[in-house]
């Protein structure tokens, strides 16, 4: 078995326009004194790293990790969620979606989508010159307008949307297996890749990709109420980055996992800072650990109760009490009995 790494938190929901959360060196001390051990960079963030510098640049590449290890700070993965979106996006999300691209690219849908896979084969190499073999973003969507079966789809109409999905991203899998670098896509909802089933769909249609794989963040699933613990069962081979972050699911004579267009305060189901929600995270690290899971366990704070800087304070001590030390011998050995094939035979009577 491998422990765990951690603590680590994504920068994306901290970073802001104001010290320190404007500069990686100001998060980065930032993250060092609340007790992380690691950081997720959004490649979004321009105050934060550059990406074509870090794909075409070691000298860059060496510095970003300088700075962190100025810290005593590990770089986690990238983060391309926000670029990861707009590879495959339904025209109902282009406006709402279109300040995920630089300005000069907004409404126009082609242009973005190019600029956005660009991206994501930019994130490969600056993963590699970085010395990553994770990378997360999202698979984006064509066909989440069309969750629920009714009007009715037309035949062949999920098929088709699966098959553009893939279309898109293989070239992008492929650069990714040119780098050494895994792709982890975050199952969420409004993505097309929201669950198992269709996580299954995507990877067999690609071949069964070695480079696809997803990054597991137990929230999302509490919301769909999935069992959270028999996904890692069912695709543990497959998880190669992890999310932390809590939720609560509580339905009610009114309203429940569609949430009713109600502010997340008033949702069913909602996003918590570790420890406050309905997750069992012992639970999760015992199971992650039992299949040997040995990447970062990395704080995604999203709560709409909570300050974020008590969020990330708490996160932290919380992720580091859930890590499990795994033991280099078994608890009973001090009652063990060593190999003896006579005494063995002797045992069962032969």
């Amino acid at each position: 078995m491998k422990t765990i790494k951690g603590p680590g938190v994504f920068l994306a929901q901290f970073a802001g326009e104001s010290a320190p959360f404007n500069t990686l060196a100001g998060m980065a001390s930032w993250a060092a004194e609340k007790g992380f051990k690691g950081v997720e960079i959004p490649s979004w963030n321009t105050n934060l790293i550059d990406l074509h510098r870090a794909a075409e640049s070691q000298t860059y590449a060496d510095e970003i990790l300088g700075v962190l290890n100025e810290y005593g700070l590990t770089l986690t993965d990238l983060a391309s969620h926000l670029q990861g979106q707009l590879v495959a996006l339904h025209p109902a999300f282009d406006l709402p979606a279109d300040s995920f691209a630089p300005a000069a690219l907004r409404n126009n849908p082609e242009e973005r989508q190019r600029w956005a896979t660009e991206q994501l084969k930019m994130a490969a190499k600056a993963s590699r010159r970085l010395g990553l073999d994770k990378h997360v973003t999202f698979s984006g969507t064509l066909l989440w307008p069309f969750l629920y079966p009714y009007p009715q789809w037309p035949e062949g109409l999920i098929e088709e949307g699966f098959d553009e999905l893939v279309r898109r991203w293989m070239p992008i899998l492929n650069v990714f297996d040119e780098q050494g670098v895994d792709v982890c896509y975050e199952i969420h909802p409004t993505e097309d890749l929201h669950d198992g089933l269709t996580f299954e769909r995507f990877l067999e249609k690609t071949g069964n990709h070695s480079r696809c794989n997803m990054m597991y963040d137990p929230s999302h699933l509490v919301l769909q109420s999935i069992d959270y613990l028999a996904f890692i069962d069912h695709y543990h081979q497959r998880i190669k980055a992890f999310h932390v972050k809590d939720a609560e699911f509580r339905p009610n004579g009114k309203t429940g996992a569609y949430g009713g267009y109600q502010p997340w305060t008033s949702r069913a189901g909602r996003f918590r800072s570790p420890g406050d929600g309905q997750i069992d995270f012992a639970a999760i690290f015992s199971s992650l650990t039992g299949y040997n899971f040995d990447g970062w366990a990395v704080l995604e704070w999203e709560c709409c109760f909570k300050n974020p800087e008590d969020g990330a304070r708490e996160g932290a001590l919380f992720i580091n009490d859930k890590i499990i030390h795994v033991t280099e011998r078994s608890f009973d050995d001090f009652c063990k009995s060593y190999a003896d094939q006579s005494l063995n035979r002797k045992i069962i009577g032969i």
